[in-house]
């Protein structure tokens, strides 16, 4: 046993900030003390502790004052052996003995607001640190006096486990050794003043406990092959403005429930939703955000956790293998992401270090009266990366597709939502947020950089100009924008009694003279189907025939016309009731032929959507698309047609919008010849009646508006045709 030497005990006013757990620089007074000639320990609840290693013990002295504050002579490359009540004995590392984690470059490209990969410096990583198994702990907290990780692991004592900080940057780190994966731990802050705040959540927490409970969790992100250049190029064809696109949407919880009743982890959502969803010929499955959030009924678009896919379903290694199982079957996988905003719980962002931190100080500013939630400040350097790095942290470690960001609108302008005098002017006046559009062209261009041929995909509901043209050519460099005028004019039509829709014709011709301005999504979402709009089915006047035929029409006229498709779930098979969060999908529906013929429908539109080039190669460009007849009013009957590349074959789409069959209707055609049925929707493939043209027509040399050529059309009631040339 080593000889005893003289207790390097602390003095009693720092011991005693010790064990209130305020002492502002804890490296300094614990570990290895006086140039590593001793050693101070804080360990609450010991009855005593020897400072140990391979070959030599050395028992520390219980400070007179306070009582968990113990010290002694070092040793070399010591651990802590400490026995507790009963007589229990345990060995363990001390914390205080190990340097830093974080580097200087760390510390530059944070504080810059550019560190492209944060979530590589902070968070929770369990790493080996100087040969020692543990977790390297880094949260930003500038404002702090003192911050403490708290967890299972340490009983949830603040004054165990205080941090050491890391200069102007602001940031706290701790290596814990011994820690493990599972683990669940907040953190502990004091503000300026040394006040005691809400316990938080890691900002950057790769994991979360199942709400309502909500401490973040140690989670390891494992290595996985990321197929390199094979998935950037699958990225870029598949995200391309000229591919076929068409989106799933998808409530993961609410899908389909297991016996009724339990969600569906990752692991069955990667055999039952990616199946279906490819049986069905989609391109993409979106799922609404996966980012931990405290309540159910924000679906997600109130998250704390934006590192963390949420545990409802599984841990981030099984959603990952979701995401694979996607990439497997060729779907891309699309995350909603949600910069806009935070909630106001007391474990997430909100004045995490006693200050506005994340949001901004004054509320016209900073606090979102529409939902309750606190808004992020862009022009903060820190914020700025922390978001940048969020998006590239979803695209890289889970191989996503692309994010459809949400709220953009909110983002862009300072009033948006607000009364006069509720909101505070830009620099020159105005309503534009200036910060806001900064930070989405730089996301943007971020993830073109570092993830080449992912989809930045902007909800914006206003006609801020140049969304989906890059920064250089004075845009915001989103690659798709939903298109929100679109689906409202559409939903509005097709809503009307028939009788009616001749007196709304523009809404379904307007879209058109706005059509090319973006490349557009055309999006049926969740919004469209909740707060008590209703399903789409549902929408649809009329009988239930008429209501199923009304519903064919609206997805036909949907495929045909220019833009990218999205369907939110339940609406591909017509379910009868609007989308509840809290239970699943009325599945029972496809025992109706009705509802399974428009099952059938979609998978049959998603087919010739990907097979005929012309439906989709010109999304984007006014040479894809010329109306052949937009002028009949009075019998609500439409035609266009689609065109591709030179050599790929025509299609023209005709409607007819009441519930009146028309025979020998003549349509003009643009190239003479025998043109195929490609897809009817009265086929009773589709629980129609069969009423067409037996499989193809004939033109003649028929003059009708601009066409020389034209057909003879038997058009059903509340129908859609697709004729493609052969």
């Amino acid at each position: 046993m080593a000889h005893s030497e003289p207790a390097h005990l602390p003095a009693a006013t720092t011991a005693a900030l010790l064990a209130c757990g305020a002492h502002p620089d804890p490296f300094s007074v614990l570990g290895p003390v006086d140039e590593g000639r001793g050693v101070v320990a804080h360990i609450p609840g010991a009855v005593r502790v020897w400072a140990v290693n391979d070959t030599d013990e050395v028992e520390l002295v219980r400070h007179p004052d306070e009582p968990a504050v113990f010290a002694g002579p070092s040793l070399p490359f010591y651990r802590l052996r400490v026995e507790w009540p009963g007589g229990v004995t345990a060995e363990r590392e001390d914390p205080y003995r190990f340097g830093p984690v974080l580097g200087e470059v760390d510390e530059h490209l944070f504080a810059e607001g550019t560190h492209r990969r944060l979530w590589d410096a902070l968070g929770a990583h369990l790493i080996r640190h100087d040969g020692i198994e543990g977790v390297h702990f880094a949260v930003w907290a500038p404002n702090a006096s003192r911050v403490s990780v708290v967890g299972d692991f340490c009983a949830w004592n603040p004054a165990e486990l205080p941090m050491r900080t890391r200069g102007s940057t602001g940031v706290w780190e701790l290596f814990v050794p011994g820690v493990a994966e599972g683990a669940s731990y907040k953190y502990d802050v004091r503000d300026a003043g040394g006040g005691a705040l809400p316990q938080k959540a890691d900002p950057v927490g790769f994991g979360a406990e199942h709400p309502p409970a909500t401490a973040s969790v140690v989670r390891r992100l494992a290595p996985r092959a990321h197929r390199g250049a094979d998935r950037r190029a699958a990225r870029i064809r598949m995200n391309a403005a000229d591919a076929p696109i068409s989106v799933y949407e998808v409530h993961l919880g609410s899908w389909r429930r297991a016996d009724g009743h339990r969600p569906l982890s990752y692991r069955e959502l990667a055999e039952e939703l990616v199946g279906y969803a490819a049986d069905l010929g989609f391109t993409h499955i979106e799922v609404m955000p996966i980012s931990e959030h405290p309540f159910d009924g924000s679906w997600g678009y109130q998250p704390v956790g934006l590192f963390a896919p949420t545990i409802r379903y599984g841990t981030p290694e099984e959603f990952a293998a979701f995401v694979d199982a996607a990439h497997d079957r060729g779907l891309g996988v699309i995350a909603d992401w949600v910069p806009a905003h935070f909630p106001t719980d007391a474990h997430g962002l909100g004045r995490f270090d006693g200050t506005a931190l994340y949001e901004h100080l004054d509320p016209k500013e900073g606090f979102h009266p529409d939902w309750n939630t606190l808004i992020y400040n862009f022009g903060r350097p820190e914020v700025r990366s922390f978001l940048v790095a969020n998006a590239l942290y979803w695209l890289d470690e889970f191989h996503l597709d692309g994010l459809r960001v949400d709220a953009v609108a909110s983002m862009l302008y300072r009033d948006y939502s607000r009364s006069e005098g509720e909101w505070i002017p830009n620099s020159d006046g105005g309503r534009e947020n200036y910060e806001a559009i900064a930070f989405l062209t730089e996301v943007n261009a971020a993830v073109r950089d570092a993830a080449p041929g992912a989809a930045m995909i902007a909800e914006e509901s206003t006609a801020f100009p140049s969304v989906t043209r890059t920064a250089d050519h004075g845009g915001l460099g989103f690659a798709f924008k939903w298109n929100l005028g679109w689906m409202n004019d559409s939903l509005t039509y097709f809503g009307k009694d028939p009788v009616y829709r001749r007196h709304h014709h523009d809404q379904l011709t307007f879209g058109l003279t706005y059509a090319f301005s973006e490349r557009f999504v055309l999006p049926i979402s969740h919004d469209e189907v909740v707060h008590g709009k209703g399903s789409l089915y549902g929408r649809m006047p009329g009988s239930h025939a008429d209501k199923l035929g009304g519903l064919k029409a609206f997805y036909g006229y949907m495929w045909g016309f220019p833009g990218k498709k999205l369907l939110f779930m339940g609406q591909e098979f017509g379910q009868p009731a609007e989308w509840d969060h809290s239970g699943e999908l009325d599945w029972g529906a496809l025992r109706d032929p009705g509802h399974a013929g428009v099952q059938s429908l979609v998978r049959d539109l998603n087919r010739l959507y990907r097979a005929e080039p012309a439906l989709h190669r010109y999304d984007a460009e006014p040479r894809g698309f010329q109306w052949l007849l937009v002028d009949a009013v009075d019998e609500q009957v439409f035609a266009w047609l689609r065109r591709g590349a030179p050599g790929e074959k025509h299609v023209v789409v005709v409607l007819n919008l009441t519930p009146v069959e028309r025979r020998g209707f003549r349509v003009g055609f643009p190239v003479p010849g025998r043109w195929r049925e490609a897809l009817n929707t009265d086929s009773r493939l589709y629980g129609g009646a069969d009423r067409g043209h037996g499989g193809a027509i004939e033109t003649e040399p028929v003059p009708v508006g601009t066409e020389q050529q034209s057909a003879l059309l038997t058009l059903p009631p509340l129908s859609a045709i697709y004729f493609v040339e052969e």
